[in-house]
């Protein structure tokens, strides 16, 4: 057993909360997240588009991927809403639970969908690279596409469920890798493209839409698409809207994001248009006008892999060509998986935070701190996708739609509703807003919400496999988020408690564990007591330059006695309250902290002690409810005075509204 402790003398337990030491992306690691799903879909879009609407495809993609200009335009306006935000959050906050529940239901069958379509079409790219190289290399052998692309998709998902267990800063160190690997990519088609055309020439993809009884639906009979001339272009242009697929997880990877956090909503926003833009536009042009009409039936599953080898050049030049697209292919498409888990994980997360999963799913990772069970979740989804689908892709993407374009359509909604109903300043705003009666009109909100929607009834009557599907989905996952969310409100109720973040905790004997955490030049401390009064954490946050200092938030936890003696190490309601709002407001920031709860006899010594053991410069304080600034400076000054240790200069400022008084010692 520990001795007793000397009053005022002596801090026992410091615990670490390895959950809450945030580590933010830039936009570069946010936009490449966000990129492998949206410009993977590169590799598939083509041949499915093509055979719904037939040569006009490519015209109908160019014309999604520039209406993910005003999309992306959508999010950046909810989420700067909301850090914790997304299509839940929004829908939630405009329409009320139940509807909240029916969007986000949808959209987590668009992602269980993404990582099953992406990893399958990887599949079948590397099936057909080994069917044309195989005999080059005098192997009489092949492979069949499906079955193989049906391993192969399992394996990616097994890996990234992994990756995912790991956390989000070295997954999105991956996505970067493939980014920059995919546009080195895209230079050399579009170089030897090029060079293509200057030889042969090309041949620009006619206007002409060539429906099938598939692609029709339950219209096909009536041949509407013919009566009513409109309805036939929203019936083409809702085939090809699963090139926008990705753009919810913009949403996701925001609260990760570092500051300033629009700033860097917006560049990876824009990133992300133009990237997407250039090469999924670009290249389902070019396979269009380069590929031959002899062979196109060849390449419907992997069409840049026909693009490849319809280049001008040898032979063995070609057979390169697509070796290289098709690694890129795989890299992608895999990264596209990783997107999926990553997007659904944070979806999962903010429905745990407002009590409607289940409170098991949210146990934290021993050692990753993630929340492995609701990855586990989407993963087991996922493969069972893959085992029913049989390596059909365009099944896969005939299904896939329907989640994507119904969480556009309710996000859209939820962010209309919500200039009406929420008229506090917005840090940006959906453009095209007309002024009259002391109101801004959202007319470009409303004309978005109008252009999904008419997409989304459509594809509800044209897909009969995604809207059987999906519905199918969407009411499974509903019923469960409604049961759950009322087993958590009894439990809750009971217990008389409201959401608090989790939080991996790790103790030690001895302050000195701190210097292990932090390694920039400068230090800074601030003592949190009150969840209801971090008026000085927010003002330090707005200043902190992450890049040179390291930010301790610290808080202690009063015994004395035998009460200090063998303490667990077991946060209570009101610690575990009050890091859940100091988490909350790292996050709004985009700064990174190191959270740490110090278990003492004497508050105040424990604060010096603690400065003193991490090198601070600074140490704020909130304004005291008890004691004047004067008396809290007071005994500050004797506390740090009454240290034997050497000593380097320390402010020690104090800090409300309209507040602030601080002294050098």
């Amino acid at each position: 057993m520990k001795p007793e402790p000397r009053p005022g003398r002596r801090v026992t337990d410091v615990v670490v909360l390895n959950t809450a030491m945030l580590t933010f992306i830039s936009f570069w690691h946010a936009g490449a997240i966000v990129l492998c799903d949206l410009a993977s879909t590169a590799w598939y879009i083509g041949g499915i588009v093509e055979t719904a609407i037939g040569p006009a495809a490519p015209w109908f993609i160019a014309a999604v991927m520039i209406f993910a200009a005003p999309v992306l335009g959508l999010y950046v306006e909810g989420s700067s809403m909301f850090v914790r935000g997304g299509v839940y959050k929004v829908v939630r906050e405009a329409m009320g639970s139940r509807l909240a529940k029916v969007s986000v239901s949808a959209l987590m069958f668009d992602y269980v969908l993404t990582g099953a379509i992406s990893s399958v079409s990887a599949g079948q790219y590397l099936a057909g690279l080994l069917n044309s190289a195989l005999p080059r290399l005098h192997i009489h052998w092949s492979v069949d596409p499906k079955l193989f692309s049906v391993v192969f998709a399992l394996a990616v998902v097994a890996y990234f469920w992994r990756q995912n267990i790991r956390g989000i800063e070295e997954s999105s160190d991956k996505a970067v890798k493939i980014m920059s690997l995919v546009g080195v990519m895209a230079a050399v088609i579009f170089a030897w493209g090029a060079y293509t055309i200057s030889v042969r020439g090309f041949h620009w993809p006619s206007f002409e839409t060539r429906f099938t009884p598939e692609s029709l639906g339950w219209l096909a009979s009536g041949q509407w698409h013919k009566r009513i001339g409109v309805l036939g272009l929203v019936i083409a242009y809702g085939h090809a809207f699963l090139g926008m697929s990705g753009l919810e997880t913009l949403a996701q990877v925001y609260r990760e994001m570092e500051a300033p956090k629009l700033v860097n909503l917006k560049r990876a926003a824009l990133l992300i248009f133009f990237a997407a833009l250039l090469l999924t536009g670009s290249v389902c042009f070019l396979a269009e006008g380069l590929i031959p009409a002899a062979v196109r039936g060849q390449y419907t599953d992997n069409l840049l892999s026909g693009l490849a080898m319809s280049m001008a050049g040898p032979h063995w030049a070609l057979l390169c060509l697509q070796a290289f697209v098709v690694l890129v292919g795989v890299l992608i498409l895999s990264g596209a998986v990783n997107t999926s888990i990553m997007g659904s994980n944070g979806v999962l997360n903010r429905l745990a935070e407002d009590g409607i999963m289940p409170e098991a799913l949210r146990h934290l990772h021993p050692r990753f701190g993630t929340t492995h069970r609701m990855i586990d979740l989407v993963v087991i989804l996922q493969a069972l996708t893959i085992l029913l689908c049989r390596g059909d892709i365009y099944l896969l993407g005939e299904a896939y739609a329907f989640g994507l374009i119904w969480s556009f359509v309710f996000n859209a909604a939820a962010v209309l509703v919500l200039r009406f109903k929420d008229r506090s300043p917005r840090l940006w705003r959906f453009p095209l807003n007309l002024r009259a009666g002391g109101f801004d009109w959202p007319i470009g909100l409303g004309l978005l919400f109008l252009v999904l929607l008419s997409v989304g009834l459509v594809n509800f009557a044209t897909k009969k496999v995604a809207t059987v599907a999906g519905l199918a989905f969407t009411a499974f996952f509903f019923v469960l988020f409604t049961i759950s969310e009322r087993i958590n409100r009894r439990a809750a109720a009971r217990a008389g408690e409201a959401h608090q973040d989790k939080f991996n905790l790790r103790q030690a004997d001895d302050l000195k564990i701190l210097r292990e955490e932090i390694d920039k030049p400068n230090r800074v401390l601030v003592a949190v007591r009150d969840p209801n009064n971090l008026y000085h954490l927010n003002k330090i946050l707005e200043t902190l330059d992450s890049e040179t200092t390291d930010l301790v938030v610290f808080t202690s936890r009063i015994r004395t006695g035998l009460g200090l003696v063998d303490e667990t190490v077991e946060m209570d309601h009101e610690e575990t309250n009050l890091f859940t709002k100091v988490l909350a407001a790292a996050e709004k920031h985009g700064k990174t902290i190191t959270p740490m709860l110090v278990v003492s006899n004497e508050p105040f010594y424990a604060i010096t002690q603690a400065a003193q053991a991490v090198g601070a410069s600074e140490v704020a304080f909130g304004v005291s409810a008890k004691l004047s600034t004067d008396a809290q400076l007071e005994r500050l000054a004797m506390t740090w005075g009454s240290l034997q240790q050497d000593k380097k200069p320390v402010r020690f400022r104090i800090i409300g509204p309209h507040v602030e008084h601080a002294v050098d010692l």
